[in-house]
C-alpha cells in the first residue's frame, strides 16, 4: 500500500499540490479524442453517392421507400435516398465495410441536385410513368447541419478557446517570472523528509576541518536557540572552495542527510538560459520556495558559473544576461528586503574568477577549503572505498595511500574500483597489493599498451632515457625517492614512465626546485651521453622545466638579478594580454631561464657521467626485466646515500607512536 502511494505521489505533484493541472490536461485530451472519434464515426457512415439517372433507375424499380431533400446552405441542395428493407441484399456490394445498423437505418444514398423547384417537378414527371404501388412520398429539411461542418465551424473554435484557457490558468499558477512551459521556474531539487539524502557525515572521509565547519551550520539548524542565546547569528553563505574531484559536493550531500530540514540542490548553469530574464526569475522563484519552507539550505554547485566578476570579458554597451542573473542573486542573499532562515551553501573550484561582491561578509561569510587530501586523510578515504572490495591480506591501507600523492576522493575511488577490476579479470579471489599497484599505474601513467610494437632500437632508448631518470633521482639529495621505473608502453605515447614518492610538504625550497629540474633533464642527458643525440622522448620533461623554472624567477623570486619580485597576480583578469614588466626585463627573464636549466643540465650531466657504470647496470636491468622497483635498485646499485625516511616511513612512525593528547583524556 505504502509502495502505490508513494508511487502516485509524484505524478500528481509535477504540475500542481492537488493534481488540478493534470485533471485539466486530461479533461483537454479526452475531447480532442471524442471529436476524433465522432469525426471517424461520421466518415464510416457516409452514404453512396449515385446520379439523378440512377435514382431514376430505383425509382422505376421500385426500391426506394422514400425520400429527403436537404436544402443547405450557399445553395447546396441534396436528396437523401432511403431504400425499402428488403432490397438492400440487391446492393450490398454499394456498402462494403460500412456500419450495417447504420445502412439499415439510411439513408443509403444520396445525390445533388441544383434547384429544389425544378427536382420536384422531375419528380413528379418520372412518378407519372411508375404504377402507384412504386410511388413514393417525400420530405424536405431546411435546417440541416452533419457533425463535421459544425465542428469545421464552431466546435474548433470552442476547443481552441478552451485550450487558451488552460494555458493562462497555468501561466497564471507559475508565480513571479512565470512564463511559457515553466521556463521562468527554478529547476532546484527538492530534498525533504518524503525525499531525504541517505548520505551522512560518516561517508565523508578526509575532510575533518571541513566536516567542523559545516557541522556547525546543521548544529544551527537543529538548535538555534544554544547560539541566539549568545548572541550569535547563523552565517548566510557558505562557500566550499577546492580543486575538482575532493568532496565539496558530497560534503553537502551529507549536510542534507544530516540537517533534517528542506534541501534545495541546483546546478549554476541551471540558471543559464538564451532568453533575457530567465535566469534572474529562476533565482527569484528559488528564494521565493526557500522563504516558504524556512528554515532550509539551497545548494549552488559550480556558481562560478553565474558568479564570475562582472565586467570581464563583456563588450561595450551589451547586456550580459549572467550579469543580470549574478545582480538577483546577490540582492537575494542581502538585499534591501532579505528574510532570514534560508543558509546558502555554493561549490566551486574556481574561486579567482568569483565577483568581489559575492565574497564580501553577509553573503558568503564562510570560506571552506576542501583541498587534496593528506597521507592521514587518503588512508581514511580508502577505508571507505575499500569496504565494498574483499582484500587479500597482503594489502596495507597506510602503504597504499602513501603510494598515491596528490589524489583526490574521486581519483582514490577510481583507484579501488581499478583494482578490483584488475583482480576480476586475473580471476583472483581476493584483490591484492599488487592489483593496486598496477591500478596506480593504470591511473597515472594510462592503459598498458601490451600489443604495441616497437622497435629494438627505440626500446634501448627509451631504456637509457628512464634509467637517467632514475640514477638522478637516486643521487640527489633533495629529489623525491624512487618507487619504481617502467619501460612498458602505456596510455597515447608514453613508452615508459618513472614514478617517485614526493614528501607531504607545502614549502619547498630553490635547492628542492633545481634538483626537480635536474630529475627531469636525466633522461635526455642519458641519451646524449650514451647515443650522443637526443630524442623528442623528452617533450614532457622540456614542458614541466620550463614552468618550473619561470615559476622560480617570475613568481617566486628565486633569482638575483631580477630579485625579491613577484609578477602572478591572482585576481587578473583572464583575457588579458598585457604583460606586467618591460621587454627589457622580459629579454632578461627569458636569459635567467636559460642560465638556470643550462646550469642545470651541465650538473646532470656530471652526475651521470660520474655514475655511469650504475646508468648501464639499470638500463640493462630495465631491457631485461622491463619494470624494477626500489627494492630491485637498492640490490643493484646500493642504497641511497641519503638518511631521510620516506614519507611513508614518517606516517607509520608516528602512527605507531602513542597519542600524549589522548592519554590525557
Amino acid at each position: 500500500m505504502s509502495e502505490n502511494q508513494e508511487s502516485k505521489k509524484p505524478f500528481l505533484s509535477k504540475s500542481s499540490p492537488n493534481g488540478r493541472g493534470n485533471y485539466q490536461i486530461w479533461l483537454l485530451v479526452s475531447l480532442v479524442l471524442l471529436i476524433v472519434g465522432l469525426t471517424y464515426f461520421n466518415k464510416t457512415n457516409t452514404v453512396g453517392e449515385i446520379t439523378e439517372q440512377r435514382f431514376q433507375r430505383m425509382l422505376d424499380e421500385g426500391d426506394v421507400k422514400e425520400i429527403i431533400i436537404v436544402k443547405g446552405a450557399n445553395e447546396n441542395h441534396f436528396v437523401e435516398v432511403f431504400l425499402k428493407p428488403e432490397t438492400l441484399a440487391k446492393y450490398q456490394k454499394d456498402f462494403g465495410q460500412q456500419n450495417p445498423f447504420a445502412v439499415r437505418q439510411g439513408p443509403q444514398y444520396r445525390f445533388d441536385i441544383s434547384d429544389v423547384k425544378e427536382f420536384k417537378e422531375n419528380l413528379k414527371t418520372w412518378q407519372k410513368e411508375i404504377p402507384d404501388i412504386n410511388r413514393i412520398a417525400y420530405k424536405i429539411d431546411n435546417n440541416r447541419t452533419d457533425f463535421t461542418s459544425w465542428f469545421f465551424s464552431w466546435g474548433f473554435f470552442i476547443l481552441l478557446l478552451f485550450g487558451f484557457y488552460l494555458l493562462m490558468r497555468r501561466m497564471a499558477g507559475m508565480g513571479p517570472g512565470g512564463q511559457i512551459f515553466n521556463i521562468g521556474k527554478s529547476k532546484a531539487a527538492l530534498f525533504d523528509a518524503d525525499n531525504k539524502v541517505k548520505i551522512t557525515f560518516a561517508d565523508v572521509a578526509g575532510l575533518d576541518e571541513a566536516k567542523e565547519e559545516v557541522q556547525e551550520v546543521v548544529d544551527f539548524l537543529k538548535h538555534p536557540s544554544k547560539y541566539t542565546n549568545l548572541g550569535g547569528k547563523i552565517p548566510k553563505g557558505v562557500l566550499l572552495v577546492g580543486p575538482p574531484g575532493t568532496g565539496k559536493t558530497l560534503l553537502a550531500k551529507a549536510v542534507a542527510g544530516e540537517a533534517g530540514v528542506p534541501f534545495f540542490s541546483l546546478s549554476g548553469s541551471d540558471f543559464v538560459e538564451m532568453f533575457v530574464g530567465v535566469g534572474a526569475a529562476r533565482v527569484r522563484d528559488l528564494f521565493r520556495q526557500a522563504r516558504e519552507k524556512a528554515p532550509c539550505i539551497i545548494f549552488i554547485d559550480e556558481i562560478d558559473a553565474i558568479g564570475r566578476s562582472r565586467g570581464r570579458g563583456a563588450m561595450p554597451g551589451s547586456n550580459d544576461e549572467r550579469e543580470n542573473t549574478l545582480n538577483s542573486l546577490l540582492v537575494e542573499m542581502d538585499g534591501f528586503g532579505t528574510d532570514s532562515g534560508v543558509i546558502i551553501m555554493a561549490a566551486t573550484n574556481r574561486p579567482d574568477v568569483l565577483d568581489s561582491a559575492l565574497l564580501r561578509p553577509g553573503r558568503f561569510d564562510r570560506e571552506i577549503s576542501v583541498d587534496v587530501p593528506d597521507i592521514a586523510g587518503r588512508e581514511a578515504i580508502l577505508k571507505v572505498h575499500l569496504q565494498p572490495l574483499k582484500l587479500a591480506a597482503d594489502v596495507d591501507v597506510k602503504k597504499i595511500a602513501a603510494q598515491t600523492p596528490g589524489f583526490a576522493g574521486a581519483e582514490l575511488a577510481n583507484l579501488c574500483n581499478e583494482a578490483a577490476l584488475i583482480a576480476a579479470r586475473r580471476n583472483k579471489p581476493a584483490v591484492e597489493l599488487q592489483d593496486f599497484q598496477d591500478a596506480v599505474d593504470r591511473v597515472i601513467g594510462g592503459l598498458e599498451k601490451k600489443n604495441k610494437i616497437i622497435s629494438p632500437e627505440e626500446k634501448n632508448i627509451v631504456a637509457y632515457h628512464e634509467a637517467g631518470h632514475a640514477i638522478a633521482g637516486w643521487f640527489l639529495e633533495h629529489a623525491n625517492p624512487l618507487v619504481k621505473v617502467s619501460i612498458v608502453p602505456r596510455g597515447v605515447a608514453a613508452l615508459g614512465y618513472a614514478l617517485y614518492l614526493p614528501k607531504e610538504q607545502f614549502l619547498r625550497t630553490a635547492e628542492q626546485l633545481i634538483d626537480e629540474i635536474c630529475v627531469s633533464l636525466g633522461g635526455r642527458v642519458a641519451e646524449d651521453i650514451v647515443f650522443g643525440k637526443i630524442s623528442t622522448g623528452a617533450l614532457s620533461d622540456l614542458e614541466h622545466i620550463t614552468k618550473v623554472a619561470y615559476s622560480m624567477i617570475t613568481v617566486y623570486g628565486m633569482n638575483d638579478k631580477i630579485g625579491n619580485i613577484s609578477f602572478y597576480d591572482s585576481k587578473r583578469s583572464e583575457y588579458a594580454f598585457d604583460k606586467p614588466y618591460s621587454d627589457a626585463t622580459a629579454e632578461l627573464i627569458d636569459k635567467e631561464v636559460k642560465i638556470l636549466i643550462e646550469g642545470a643540465y651541465q650538473r646532470t650531466k656530471n652526475l651521470l657521467v660520474e655514475k655511469r657504470r650504475e646508468l648501464e647496470i639499470l638500463a640493462q636491468e630495465l631491457l631485461k626485466k622491463e619494470v624494477i622497483f626500489q627494492h630491485d635498485l637498492e640490490l643493484l646499485i646500493g642504497k641511497r646515500p641519503f638518511n631521510h625516511p620516506t614519507a611513508y616511513e614518517e606516517y607509520v612512525k608516528n602512527s605507531q607512536t602513542p597519542n600524549a593528547t589522548s592519554e590525557s583524556k
